[in-house]
C-alpha cells in the first residue's frame, strides 16, 4: 500500500501556495491602476559634460480621484520639471501641491480625467508576519511587483534632512532604486505604507513610511502647501553629562543638547539662550537628544510660552521661550 500522508501535504501546500498567489494577484489587479511613474530634472548641483539638468525619477501613487500623487521628498525635492506616466500609458506633466523632507513625503498634482486611485488604509492595525506588497517602478521596468512580511514595526529612519521619522514599518519586500514613492499594500488591497529607504548592502532591510504620518502629512500638504513646526533658532549636538552634574542637580537623564550657535533674533536668543547652554528639558519633557528636541517643536508650540530647563556651568536655570513658527527652507 502506498502511504497517502505526503500526497495529502502537498495538497495542502498547493492549497496555501494558490490562496498566497490569489492575495497577491488580486492586490496587483486593484492597486497597480493607481501607480505611476515620476520623471524629474533638476538643476544639477555641479555641471558636468556641459549639461546644467539632471534627470531622475521614482514611483507615487494617485490618492485622489482629482489626481493628487503621493512620492517620497527626495523624488521631488527642487525639481525643475516633473512627469507622470500613467499605468495606461498616458502622460502628464505634474506640480508640486507641497514638499516635507522631515518625513521624506510630498504630493503632486496631475490636470486629468478618468484616474484610477487607491486610498490610505490603517497602519495602524499592522502585525509583524503579516503579508506586505510593494509595487513600483525599480530601474524603470513599470509597475513591478515584489511580495514579502513585515518584519519589524516601531523603527527609526533618519531621512535627507537630518530628522527621525518614529514609527517606519520595516518590510523584507525587494525595493530598488525607482521603488521610492511606490505603495506597500496589504492583502486587503489597502496602501500601509510608503515606500521610502532601502539599507545597502544588507538584503532584505528596507522600509516605508506608515499611513498614518502620510494621511496627516498630504492633508497639510494639501491645505497649508507645507508643514508647520515650531523652531527655537539653535544650533546644537547631543552631549553626555557628568554623573555627578546629573545626582547634584536632580536631573532626569545623563544626556543634553548643547547648544553650539544661538541665531540672531530668534526666540532663543530673546529668551536668553548662549552659546554652551546645556538644554535638558521642555516644560516636564526631559531632553536627551536634538531628536527630542525635533519631536516636541510642533506645530502645537507655535507662539506658545514653554519653559527650558538650562545647565549653564554649573547653575541649573528655567527660561521661558516662545517658539516662532520654522521659517521656509
Amino acid at each position: 500500500m502506498t502511504d497517502a500522508a505526503p500526497f495529502r501535504a502537498q495538497e495542502k501546500d498547493d492549497e496555501l501556495l494558490d490562496a498566497y498567489s490569489r492575495a497577491v494577484v488580486g492586490v496587483v489587479d486593484r492597486v497597480s491602476p493607481a501607480v505611476v511613474n515620476v520623471y524629474i530634472s533638476r538643476k544639477a548641483p555641479r555641471p558636468i559634460y556641459g549639461q546644467e539638468e539632471m534627470q531622475g525619477g521614482g514611483s507615487g501613487f494617485i490618492f485622489t480621484p482629482d489626481g493628487f500623487i503621493l512620492t517620497n521628498s527626495h523624488v521631488v525635492h527642487e525639481a525643475s520639471k516633473i512627469d507622470v506616466t500613467l499605468y495606461d500609458g498616458r502622460q502628464f506633466p505634474a506640480r508640486i501641491i507641497g514638499d516635507d523632507p522631515d518625513t521624506d513625503l510630498a504630493v503632486i498634482k496631475i490636470d486629468a480625467q478618468d484616474l484610477s486611485f487607491a486610498e490610505l488604509g490603517d497602519s495602524g492595525a499592522l502585525r509583524v508576519g503579516q503579508l506586505v506588497i510593494a509595487i513600483g517602478n525599480p530601474f524603470g521596468f513599470n509597475c513591478t511587483v515584489t511580495s514579502g512580511v513585515v518584519s519589524a514595526l516601531g523603527r527609526s529612519l533618519r531621512t535627507g534632512s537630518g530628522r527621525l521619522i518614529d514609527d517606519v514599518i520595516q518590510t523584507d519586500a525587494a525595493l530598488n532604486p525607482g521603488n521610492s514613492g511606490g505603495p506597500l499594500v496589504n492583502s486587503r488591497g489597502e496602501i500601509i505604507g510608503v515606500n521610502s529607504a532601502v539599507v545597502l548592502p544588507a538584503q532584505g532591510i528596507c522600509f516605508a513610511i506608515p499611513s498614518s504620518i502620510a494621511k496627516f502629512v498630504a492633508a497639510a500638504l494639501i491645505h497649508d502647501g507645507r508643514i508647520r513646526r515650531s523652531w527655537i533658532g539653535i544650533s546644537g549636538q547631543n552631549v553626555a553629562l557628568k554623573p555627578e552634574i546629573v545626582k547634584s542637580k536632580g536631573l532626569p537623564a545623563s544626556q543634553g543638547v548643547l547648544a553650539v550657535a544661538v541665531e540672531r533674533y530668534s526666540p532663543a536668543e530673546r529668551a536668553g539662550l548662549a552659546p554652551g547652554d546645556v538644554i535638558v528639558g521642555m516644560d516636564e519633557h526631559p531632553i536627551k537628544s536634538i531628536d527630542d528636541l525635533h519631536k516636541l517643536l510642533t506645530e502645537e508650540y507655535i507662539n506658545k510660552k514653554a519653559r527650558l530647563t538650562v545647565l549653564r556651568r554649573f547653575d541649573k536655570l528655567s527660561l521661558d521661550i516662545v517658539p516662532a513658527e520654522m521659517p521656509p527652507r
